[in-house]
């Protein structure tokens, strides 16, 4: 508690600066860790499985006939 006593004490700026250098430390943590975790998966996605899974229906796309112009 004498830490948290300590940091109570200390003018109203320096508490600013303490309080928003352990959420830019925190936010920068979490970024690299979610960064690191979306590049795994992605290297781990499996393009082929994905789209089997989805269970698309199959579409018919006619032909269009040809059209000759000036003949």
């Amino acid at each position: 508690m004498r830490f948290l006593e300590k940091i109570q004490r200390l003018p109203e700026k320096k508490r600013k600066v303490i309080l928003w250098s352990i959420v830019t430390v925190l936010a920068v943590s979490l970024l690299f860790w979610s960064l690191n975790s979306f590049q795994n998966r992605v290297k781990g996605f499996q393009k082929e499985e994905f789209i089997e899974e989805l269970n698309l229906p199959e579409i018919e796309i006619p032909q269009m006939p040809e059209i000759n112009y000036g003949q």
